[in-house]
């Protein structure tokens, strides 16, 4: 359950700064870093509907080479795809029960 407080319907999680705005609220930022690697940042989501969402971006260096550059791509392309699958079939209510 996603408790909201008395300010502006904010959430528990909400950063509650100039980051809400169009009647959405957001957290704060979650960061993992890899320093000259990668990095990701995490930010939970909550629209003027009321749908919550997770927004991720990535940043990933490529080899210097063509070919393990799209290597590189290809692979991340399939983890993506299977994260974005594993997290859809999670939210979707399981038959007989109701959501929440």
């Amino acid at each position: 359950m996603n408790r909201t407080t008395g300010r502006a319907g904010h959430t528990t999680w909400c950063g509650r700064d100039h980051r809400c705005g169009l009647g959405e609220h957001r957290s704060d930022e979650i960061v993992v870093d890899v320093p000259g690697r990668a990095r990701a940042v995490l930010v939970r989501v909550r629209t003027a509907a009321g749908r919550d969402h997770a927004e991720v971006r990535l940043r990933i260096a490529l080899a210097p080479t063509e070919v393990a550059a799209r290597r590189q791509l290809v692979g991340l392309l399939g983890d993506l795809r299977q994260a974005v699958t594993r997290a859809a079939i999670a939210a979707r209510p399981r038959p007989g029960r109701a959501a929440r």
